[in-house]
């Protein structure tokens, strides 16, 4: 399975800190915005990655980046020059996906929790249909909401319903079959202007072939799309880090820890950073060798 980070938009929820560096290049703590969802591909196990943002920020990000070789990657890039809509990303990366299945992951989603790599690995053996994840929230009304009925099957999904069927929101991580392209290029744009997911997801259910896996007690899932957002999730970040002494998102460790690239490796990349309490991490993770 291959990955695609949609890392696009002018970020203008978050002015005047983006107008002139990308919002998935500001820090969540630590780290920057886009080592998180970066994470959860990696998590997944996919390495073949392909990463859209706007005309400006693609430089940015590739040179934070890269090409992916120091972490056992293979990353791509290109440009989103105007935003329109979420399916955008399976037409630009059309050659990118191939006949391959691919997950498609937000550039300002977080995902946390007790055995979400598992989680994730089990999506990426998707092979037909496409599966979402749902998250319960207190104000479904401002998310795509998806109702589920009683065998766990998905009944219908509504974008920000004004009467919600359910608390379940569609999260921002998607897998889906090959055909997600040839289905994006039968989509009409709505009434903003744009392809929306959950016209595409529809597409998927109303063939039968949409599967949803819920996020419940346990996990955390936050976006840092606006100011208060941003801060919560470097708060519940430093929190989680500062209890455990252990790094959410620390994409050397996952690399590390998923066999993406060996301990000597490693070494060389907390040598790279000696100086510091990140690159400190990093060799106390390869001298310990823990299980995860």
């Amino acid at each position: 399975m291959k990955g695609i980070l949609l890392a696009g938009g002018s970020g203008s929820r978050l002015y005047p800190l983006t107008q002139s560096i990308s919002k998935q290049l500001l820090p969540v703590y630590d780290k920057p915005t886009i080592y998180y969802p970066l994470s959860t591909l990696m998590l997944a196990g996919i390495r073949d990655i392909l990463i859209i943002s706007t005309p400006r920020d693609v430089p940015l990000i590739e040179a934070l980046l890269g090409n992916g070789e120091r972490l056992g990657l293979r990353l791509s890039y290109a440009a989103q020059a105007r935003p329109e809509g979420i399916p955008q990303a399976f037409l630009l990366g059309e050659k990118f996906i191939g006949d391959s299945p691919v997950c498609l992951v937000l550039g300002d989603n977080i995902f946390y929790g007790n055995e979400l790599g598992e989680i994730l690995k089990k999506g990426a053996q998707l092979k037909s249909g496409a599966q979402i994840f749902a998250y319960y929230v207190n104000d479904p009304e401002n998310f795509g909401v998806v109702e589920i009925g009683a065998d766990g099957k998905v009944l219908r999904l509504t974008e920000k319903p004004k009467e919600p069927a359910s608390n379940w929101a569609v999260t921002g991580l998607y897998f889906y079959d090959s055909q997600v392209v040839r289905l994006t290029r039968t989509l009409q744009p709505s009434a903003r202007g744009e392809l929306e997911i959950t016209d595409l997801n529809n597409l998927y259910l109303h063939g039968d072939q949409l599967s949803v896996r819920l996020f419940g007690r346990g996990f955390a899932w936050l976006d840092t799309g606006n100011h208060d957002s941003l801060l919560t999730s470097a708060q519940f970040v430093q929190t989680i880090e500062k209890r455990q002494g252990l790094k959410i998102a620390c994409i050397e460790e996952i690399a590390f820890r998923q066999g993406f690239i060996d301990a000597e490796k490693m070494r060389e990349l907390a040598a790279e950073l000696s100086s510091t309490t990140y690159g400190a991490y990093l060799l106390r993770v390869v001298q310990e060798t823990v299980r995860w």
